[in-house]
């Protein structure tokens, strides 16, 4: 990572636990981590291993246990609505389940709307607005035209992904944190969303953190993996570090599981 990047997100013995005495169960367990500006971070584990769980406390969707988030340097502070808000504006998601990720009862122009009105542009002309929300969608190989007046549900399951980078197109913020965003979608619409992030990345600095089980794709797409288990991170580094060189069981597991094409599969560990 060259020293002139600055870290834009952190955090020091973040830990999630869930419910009480025997039935406690640690999700997120005291974990560290840096992510620095324009950086393309993978948080590679199994299902059940913490990396929802941990994209939702840096969200600010559910509160640690115990440990600090820091945001630019400082001290995450998300404790009334209004510095929620303000948080939101520069940290963004793309959920798995696109069907769940909308409001059904807002149409799809209302749902670009607010995206322009959160980065304060709700006194621009409607023209203007028009416009944006088209190079929006146009970004994303959506035509606005086709969209507009519909719900989200009136759309396929990949152009329901692509809305959802438009509006991260709109909205701008330093930091999208993408959990499985396209393992709902066939392989076709998976690359083009795929570099239409990668794409987001360059043209804004953005740093993108995926939450995935995809180990190629985690190869594929980052600078830096960290390796999940049982609510902590076993191993990280660059991306050929992790996957070329593993160091631990864990992840040389991880990666002999993936199914190759010349080679007999080995079902063993299934």
């Amino acid at each position: 990572m060259p020293a002139e990047r600055k870290v834009c997100l952190s955090g020091s013995g973040l830990t999630k636990v869930f419910g009480f005495g025997r039935r406690k169960t640690v999700a997120v367990d005291h974990v560290d981590f840096s992510f620095y500006e324009g950086e393309l971070v993978s948080i590679v584990g199994e299902s059940g291993s913490g990396k929802t769980t941990f994209a939702k406390m840096l969200l600010g969707l559910l509160k640690p246990t115990e440990g600090e988030i820091y945001f630019q340097g400082k001290k995450r502070d998300i404790s009334t609505q209004k510095k929620r808000k303000e948080y939101w504006k520069n940290i963004q998601a793309i959920f798995q389940d696109p069907y769940s990720s909308y409001n059904i009862f807002r149409k799809i122009d209302t749902v670009l709307l607010d995206c322009i009105h959160m980065r304060g542009g709700r006194g621009l002309p409607r023209a203007k607005k028009l416009e944006m929300m088209e190079e929006a969608c146009s970004f994303v190989n959506l035509k606005f035209e086709e969209l507009t007046n519909k719900y989200p549900f009136e759309l396929s399951g990949g152009q329901m992904q692509r809305l959802m980078i438009a509006r991260v197109f709109l909205l701008k913020p330093k930091i999208l944190l993408a959990d499985e965003p396209t393992s709902m979608i066939d392989a076709c619409s998976r690359a083009t969303i795929l570099d239409e992030l990668m794409q987001l990345r360059d043209e804004i600095g953005m740093t993108i953190i995926f939450i995935t089980h995809d180990i190629g794709l985690a190869y594929y797409v980052s600078d830096t993996v960290y390796i999940m288990e049982r609510g902590r991170f076993v191993e990280h580094g660059s991306a050929d570090e992790v996957i070329l060189r593993p160091k631990g069981a864990y992840t040389r597991r991880l990666i002999s599981d993936v199914p190759k094409i010349y080679e007999e599969w080995d079902l063993s560990t299934v």
